[in-house]
């Protein structure tokens, strides 16, 4: 059952970030976008707390703490992911800051010594190629030019480690997840408010779109873009808790073939033989795994 809920987890993070490629093609801003993002996220934290009776757990100080590093993990991993792509190929940016799935697994195999037979290890295996292999672009040129792209592609490695893996960890301090998330989504809300805001007030050439717009559009989505994020991410904390994070991490990292699948069907984009192969590697990974 856990397996179907951690499926569930990356079909709903996948919608997330599909409705953040549609926001992109509307021509929404980036920091607009993940304001909204992490405004309905928390929202959406907020009442699942509330709901299940866990709120009142935010004034732990090892709940704070937790939060402040999922929510580091969560914002700066998307600043800097954002940033990196400025200067190196999204063919490599991509698959490298998703291998931050391959720390998951090891933490849950050594500090949590989750037993893992041959099949689940290939499992593990097919899924992890899946996810690189669904983001690398033939026609791009694979050369890096800049030394800080390796410098800010490793801070998003960890950082998003911090986040994927963290939520494992608040389990076993038997932490509610929908809480220490709330803490993680509103501390990123302030964030991004402040970087959106600073977008909004720029000054650009009459020539150019108008930032307060394009904020406005990116915001609409991202509000949408949460709904889904906070469900996926809310399914991925209870997969954590009832199976392994060690097939539970790669499972959800998956999430990006929504987004790919998504193209296909509205912007008729055609995938690459990498991207097809990535859709069949996910397929008979989950199977292996079943085995």
């Amino acid at each position: 059952m856990w397996l179907l809920t951690a499926i569930g987890s990356a079909v709903l993070f996948g919608l997330a970030g599909w409705w953040m490629k549609v926001s992109q093609m509307k021509g929404g801003s980036s920091n607009g976008l993940l304001f909204g993002l992490y405004v309905s996220g928390t929202l959406g934290f907020g009442v699942h707390s509330a709901v299940e009776g866990t709120l009142s757990g935010i004034a732990d100080w090892r709940l704070l703490a937790a939060g402040l590093v999922i929510g580091a993990g969560s914002a700066w991993g998307n600043a800097l992911f954002m940033k990196s792509l400025e200067y190196g190929p999204a063919s490599l940016t991509s698959p490298l800051t998703n291998m931050n799935i391959a720390l998951v697994v090891g933490m849950g195999i050594v500090v949590y010594d989750e037993p893992v037979s041959a099949a689940e290890w290939t499992g593990i295996a097919l899924l992890l190629l899946s996810v690189v292999f669904v983001s690398i672009r033939g026609k791009e040129p694979l050369t890096v030019t800049q030394r800080r792209w390796f410098v800010l592609v490793i801070a998003a490695i960890f950082l998003f480690a911090f986040r994927n893996g963290g939520l494992k960890v608040t389990e076993q301090l038997e932490l509610a997840s929908a809480p220490v998330l709330l803490v993680g989504y509103a501390l990123s809300l302030l964030w991004f408010r402040q970087l959106d805001a600073a977008d909004r007030n720029r000054i650009v050439p009459a020539s150019s779109p108008d930032p307060a717009v394009a904020s406005r559009r990116g915001f609409r989505w991202g509000l949408l873009a949460g709904l889904f994020s906070y469900a996926g991410l809310q399914l991925y904390a209870v997969a954590l808790e009832t199976g392994k994070a060690s097939i539970a991490a790669p499972v959800f990292a998956t999430n990006s073939l929504v987004v790919a699948l998504g193209s296909i069907v509205l912007y008729r984009e055609r995938l690459t033989k990498l991207q097809w192969t990535a859709f069949a590697l996910t397929l008979a990974g989950l199977i292996v795994i079943r085995m």
